[in-house]
């Protein structure tokens, strides 16, 4: 399991630090997109999001509070799906088509990264120290004791 976790988490931590990446450089574009789309400070809030996006990507991608990455993707997902692709306000079919697209897609990262913020720390394969053979077994005793 480790190797498709860590590959997994490369995939899904690099998406989003690329992502964010973009953010700083396409802010101009991003900016007047968000503007259209009624965002107040478009310019702040790009780059702001970019930051977001590449220390939750980071963290994900390299183990270190991984449930913080993944709650800041969550958040970013979360508040800006509803406001950048609101499919259901669309006119046009292909806009309502794109948008519609790019929200579930939002949506469905959104879950991965839910899912993510359940698994113990640290991961596997992570650049953050991992517990001691006694931690781990103190741990693996309480949890059969709560079972």
């Amino acid at each position: 399991m480790r190797g498709p976790f860590l590959l997994g988490r490369l995939m899904f931590g690099g998406y989003f630090i690329l992502s964010g990446i973009n953010h700083f450089m396409k802010t101009q574009e991003l900016a007047q997109y968000a503007a259209a789309k009624k965002v107040p400070k478009p310019d702040a809030a790009v780059k702001l999001t970019g930051a977001v996006l590449i220390a939750g990507g980071t963290s994900i991608l390299l183990g270190i509070k991984p449930r913080l990455g993944a709650a800041a993707i969550v958040g970013f997902l979360a508040g800006v799906s509803p406001v950048m692709h609101d499919f259901w306000k669309q006119e046009q079919p292909e806009m309502r088509m794109n948008d519609m697209i790019n929200f579930t897609k939002n949506m469905a990262l959104a879950g991965g990264a839910i899912a993510l913020m359940g698994l113990e720390e640290p991961w596997p394969a992570s650049v953050a120290p991992q517990p001691s053979v006694r931690t781990q077994a103190k741990r693996m005793l309480r949890q059969s004791i709560a079972a």
